[in-house]
């Protein structure tokens, strides 16, 4: 989850340049041929999904792949990469809130106090005041909003990962996301360019970063990143695995002070320390219900 807090920052660089339909697809198209090379190297099975697994694939790449990236790279052009960082920290307990509203699971105390603490943490980052480089407070504040958006989109993608009825190896999952995830932004960038070809243009000012952030994105927290994440959700239990979320947020907001410079409030910090609690009661609760 480390490597997944890089992409808020990396996220942040590539906004101020490039168009997030746009930086979505070159994402894809640098990250596919290295992953089609490891399938190549260690021979994946690939299996044949049904119909109902695959319109959930295709769900899963247009949430996931796509949907979580374009709105956290619009998001964090409106905010800040702190906002962003806490936002994002909030996805286990939206992952639980969305279980108890869509799969009917029935949660314990535990989990329904980490979701109020992790709900409290983002209000409490609207309505307070930003970093020094946040945007004017209603771009702030729509800028927080899309990177909600941007976590429900990956909740959703979580989701349906445990609705696939056929089993998926790490490789192979990253893979047919990946290649979901170029097709679906590239008909997306197309179109943003024939609306308005000025919005995928870029400066040169800032663009070697922005390029290296998008190799950054593609290469880190989504080839290497991801068959982190999975191989080692095979061998840890379900409470260290949700425990191991603490380090998006925590990642994310390091970094954007280190790397982007951004001075960090009061209010961001109090926030952070929420979602933070929030994720770790939540994690909790999955050791006392094992």
């Amino acid at each position: 989850m480390a490597t997944v807090g890089t992409s808020v920052i990396a996220s942040k660089l590539i906004g101020a340049q490039v168009e997030p339909f746009a930086a979505t697809a070159l994402r894809h198209l640098l990250a596919l041929p290295v992953l089609a090379l490891l399938c190549w190297l260690f021979r994946p099975a690939w299996p044949r999904p049904s119909r109902r697994d695959a319109l959930i694939l295709l769900v899963q790449a247009a949430s996931g792949s796509v949907g979580y990236t374009v709105l956290l790279i619009a998001g964090t052009s409106m905010s800040s990469a702190a906002d962003a960082g806490v936002v994002a920290g909030t996805l286990p307990a939206m992952a639980a809130l969305f279980a108890i509203l869509i799969l009917g699971e029935r949660p314990g105390p535990l989990a329904l106090l980490g979701i109020a603490l992790a709900t409290a943490g983002v209000l409490l980052l609207s309505i307070g005041g930003g970093s020094e480089h946040a945007s004017p407070l209603p771009g702030r504040t729509l800028g927080i909003a899309l990177v909600t958006a941007a976590v429900a989109c990956e909740v959703i993608f979580i989701l349906g990962q445990r609705r696939l009825c056929a089993p998926i190896e790490p490789l192979t999952m990253a893979t047919l996301m990946s290649a979901g995830g170029l097709l679906l932004s590239v008909p997306a960038a197309v179109v943003v360019w024939e609306m308005d070809w000025s919005a995928v243009s870029v400066e040169t000012t800032g663009l070697g970063a922005a390029l290296a952030a998008i190799a950054w994105y593609a290469w880190v927290p989504t080839v290497l990143g991801f068959w982190l994440w999975s191989a080692g959700a095979r061998r840890a239990t379900a409470t260290q695995a949700a425990a191991s979320t603490a380090w998006l947020p925590l990642v994310a907001v390091v970094g954007a002070a280190v790397v982007l410079g951004e001075t960090l409030t009061a209010l961001q910090l109090a926030a952070l320390a929420l979602v933070l609690a929030g994720v770790l009661l939540g994690s909790m609760q999955r050791r006392t219900s094992q």
